[in-house]
């Protein structure tokens, strides 16, 4: 019994060394969420293009979403889900598409759910931390919506430190 104990109490000790303290993040704010989707939908809409566009937190949290006027209603579970994809992974979206066509060990990926691994999502980063994303769903390709997405991340960039 003495033993079990013992034993017991070296196996937690590391536990409860770790779990004291806490842990400060950066994430997005919801002004610049919104700013950043604004221009993001204004972007694609100066091409021609109607769409939607998501911005999250860095743990993939909605925190902003903006549908074009006309766009198709496809475009929002599309645009957050490219986000949600790009936050969580740390990495835009066209990246993870490549890794997944070239990468056999990555061909899984698109089974994660709330993933869409197609261009138009990128992570927002304030220096080298990753503190959102945004994701653009309905221009025709996903090499366009990621111009427009960066067009998003670059209305707001000046001011993520």
């Amino acid at each position: 019994m003495r033993r079990s104990i013992l034993l017991a109490c070296l196996v937690l000790l590391p536990v409860s060394g770790m779990a004291q303290g806490l842990v400060t993040e950066r994430t997005i704010s919801a002004s610049l969420a919104a700013e950043a989707a604004a221009a993001a939908v204004e972007a694609c809409a100066s091409r021609g293009y109607r769409v939607a566009a998501t911005v999250v937190d860095r743990s993939g949290v909605v925190r902003a979403v903006l549908r074009a006027d006309g766009a198709g209603p496809h475009t929002v579970p599309s645009s957050r889900a490219k986000a949600y994809t790009a936050a969580t992974m740390r990495t835009g979206t066209s990246q993870i598409l490549e890794t997944v066509r070239t990468n056999p060990g990555a061909a899984r990926l698109p089974d994660i759910e709330g993933f869409l691994v197609v261009g138009g999502g990128m992570p927002i980063r304030a220096g080298d931390e990753v503190v959102g994303a945004i994701g653009v769903g309905g221009a025709p390709g996903g090499h366009l919506d990621d111009q427009c997405a960066e067009a998003g991340i670059a209305r707001i960039r000046e001011r993520l430190n």
